[in-house]
């Protein structure tokens, strides 16, 4: 057998803070072999990244490794120090990090960015480290290279940046890739564009790969092995199509229960893990996943589990029956939901030609370069009591679109009609009362709070503002909304950092309840979350829906999300709505290329269905500032023809009960 490229034996790594000692790695053990990839998937604050720094010797503040080796190559990270850490930083361990803009330097170019490495890894002249790395631009898919090396990061897009990142990774051809959750942040097609690059780079220069990510359909189509990390441990590890078909621990069993796709086939709720990982700077006994788990006995609660033996290891006193992965198999798919349904209740909100343009300008002091159309004449209807799920590419308007809604931006042009009544003419003080019943769900729930604000004031915040009720009046709605979310009332005296990302965009979500709003307006609300968050977040909120009658506009990129929790679907592109129909219409038989093309490109959480079945989205998306002329989406439209350039296509019901598509040759 070849010896492993990497190998993590018995690592033990502890963050020392102000006031404690969190013992964030306790006897983690992994090889990798040359050529493998490996896949690390479980909850956030599992050790998934801890791991991947641990590596590379970028361990936090306070972050020591205090026993296990590291050994790359034959040579321990560990116990080697700084000086050798730097040799094989960037050289022959490249990394990718979650967050491209954070990772790049904002005072230097591209260019420059991704030619340091060879300068100070490789003997060359500056002139060929620039030549060099305009090429590794180029193989990474950077559109126009030469242009794009004298950029600064600001000017490029999520998507883009992330390739600068890729190219800086792999300029100098390492041996080992490290990828730290490189898409989670992207929409859908660029997910795929990232993904598909990696992996023919990957077989291109015969490299090793880590893939961290907690996105399990990522996962399923990209590596060899995974291992599933919980509490700072390796809870299992297997090969990949194994472990899909016959996982053996109940923690990953758990996991794969709350996707969505695994509530697709007409179940109203998603199952979830109940309760919170455990507090890692406290001492741990017996299995760390006991507290959380239905099997448990008190053998789990007094003993550690050891993994077992063989090529699927697992810690587990209770584990899967081999034999559930038949019953797996014979269920009914998940892909199609049982019956359509077209909502009939009353317009709530209702949208006709709605523009939004944000004008161009060079500074302060210049004049206006031009108009990027945002929003480009939508037309939609939402029903009372009904969820419309609002999907595209990042850039399409769907933001925007939302935010034009709450009353966050003016339109340029056409109406919305909320209960018949026209916000978009109304005076300041008609649509700030008005506005109570519209209300706006945050995609960054950190940033939407104020950090020197306690729970309770924000929470309060709104009904003092609107003049609602007096001070116990007021106390006592939030401890309501406290309780419809699931939070405990002591809450009101901590501060948002105290809380996990799941806690907050429950907290988000109260707040957007605070003056009983009929509309939600939810942006990419469980986008960032776990998919056991995930699957909490979504059941409140099918929950809330249910029980106070609200209305939902939810705006994801996350096509599986969309599918589980709309009743309609409209599909925006380069601020065009191109579709729009029952979900269950939209999904099985779309209309339109462009959602095809969407749909073809999700990654799906099952090995054996090896990438998508159709030739997915390719091309660039055009620039705002000056759409094509006729169809917009016909620069990357396989059936576009003459008459997609010069008339834009009307939209139309080919398919009827409610299900219109914007295009001259729909698909059938």
């Amino acid at each position: 057998m070849t010896d492993p490229l990497l190998r993590i034996d018995d690592l033990h790594v502890d963050i020392a803070t102000r006031d404690r000692t969190v013992h964030a790695l306790d006897g983690i053990s992994l090889d990798l072999a040359p050529g493998e990839a490996l896949g690390v998937v479980g909850e956030s604050g599992c050790g998934k990244t801890m791991t991947a720094l641990s590596v590379l010797g970028l361990l936090p503040a306070g972050g020591v490794v205090t026993a296990g080796r590291i050994l790359f190559d034959g040579r321990d990270l560990a116990a080697g120090g700084e000086r050798l850490l730097r040799d094989v930083r960037g050289d022959t361990i490249g990394m990718v990090f979650q967050d491209p803009l954070t990772s790049l330097n904002p005072t230097m170019t591209i260019g420059a960015q991704v030619a340091e490495p060879l300068l100070l890894h490789r003997d060359v002249t500056k002139r060929e480290a620039w030549a060099r790395a305009e090429e590794m631009l180029g193989l990474v898919g950077m559109p126009r290279p030469a242009e794009r090396m004298r950029n600064y990061p600001h000017q490029l897009s999520g998507g883009m940046r992330q390739r600068v990142a890729i190219a800086m990774a792999l300029v100098c051809e390492p041996k080992l890739l490290i990828a730290d959750e490189p898409t989670t942040a992207l929409d859908v097609t660029t997910q795929h564009q990232i993904l598909e690059l990696i992996g023919d780079l990957r077989s291109r220069l015969g490299m090793a790969m880590i893939l961290v990510t907690h996105d399990l359909g990522v996962i399923a189509n990209r590596v060899d092995r995974v291992a599933v990390m919980y509490a700072g441990k390796v809870a299992e590890t297997s090969g990949v199509r194994d472990l899909f078909a016959r996982p053996r621990h109940r923690y990953t069993e758990a996991l794969f229960a709350a996707l969505p796709e695994k509530a697709l086939a007409g179940a109203t709720e998603l199952r979830t893990i109940p309760g919170l990982p455990p507090n890692l700077a406290v001492p741990q006994h017996g299995c760390r996943f006991a507290a959380r788990c239905s099997y448990a006995t008190e053998m789990c609660r007094s003993q550690e589990p050891a993994l077992s033996d063989g090529d699927h290891r697992f810690a587990c006193f209770h584990p899967v029956p081999e034999d559930s992965g038949a019953e797996r198999e014979d269920a009914p798919s998940a892909a199609v939901r049982p019956a359509v349904v077209v909502p009939s209740g009353a317009a709530l909100l209702e949208i006709t030609d709605l523009r939004k343009d944000f004008p161009l300008t060079g500074g302060p002091f210049s004049r206006g370069r031009g108009t990027v159309s945002a929003v480009g004449g939508v037309t939609l209807t939402v029903r009372k009591g009904e969820t419309f799920g609002m999907v595209g590419e990042s850039g399409c308007g769907k933001t925007t679109l939302g935010r034009l809604v709450a009353g966050l931006e003016t339109p340029t042009s056409g109406s919305i009609a909320f209960e018949g009544r026209d916000l978009a003419g109304m005076d300041r003080g008609r649509r700030r009362a008005h506005r109570r019943k519209i209300q706006l769900m945050f995609q960054d729930s950190t940033a939407a709070m104020d950090p020197r604000m306690r729970v309770g004031t924000i929470l309060r915040e709104p009904l003092v503002i609107q003049g609602v009720g007096d001070r116990a009046e007021q106390d006592r709605t939030v401890g309501e909304l406290l309780d419809a979310v699931g939070l405990p009332r002591g809450a009101v005296e901590r501060y948002p950092h105290e809380f996990s990302g799941g806690q907050r965009q429950r907290l988000g979500l109260a707040r957007a309840l605070t003056l009983s709003p009929e509309l939600i307006v939810a942006d990419e609300p469980v986008s960032a979350l776990d998919v056991s968050v995930q699957a909490q977040i979504l059941n409140l909120m099918r929950d809330l829906q249910r029980d106070l009658g609200l209305t939902y506009l939810l705006i994801s990129h996350d096509l599986a999300v969309v599918r589980h929790l709309a009743d309609t679907v409209g599909v925006m592109y380069l601020g065009k709505l191109v579709e729009a129909g029952p979900a269950e219409r939209i999904y099985a038989g779309p209309l339109h290329p462009y959602t095809r093309g969407l749909l073809d490109t999700v990654n799906v959480p099952e090995p054996d269905r090896a990438g998508p079945v159709r030739a997915p989205l390719g091309g660039e998306t055009p620039s705002a500032a000056h759409p094509p002329s006729g169809c917009r989406f016909r620069t990357r439209c396989p059936l576009a023809q003459d008459i997609c350039a010069e008339t834009e296509p009307p939209a139309s019901v080919p398919a009827g009960a409610g299900h219109q598509v914007a295009c001259h040759f729909p698909l059938v």
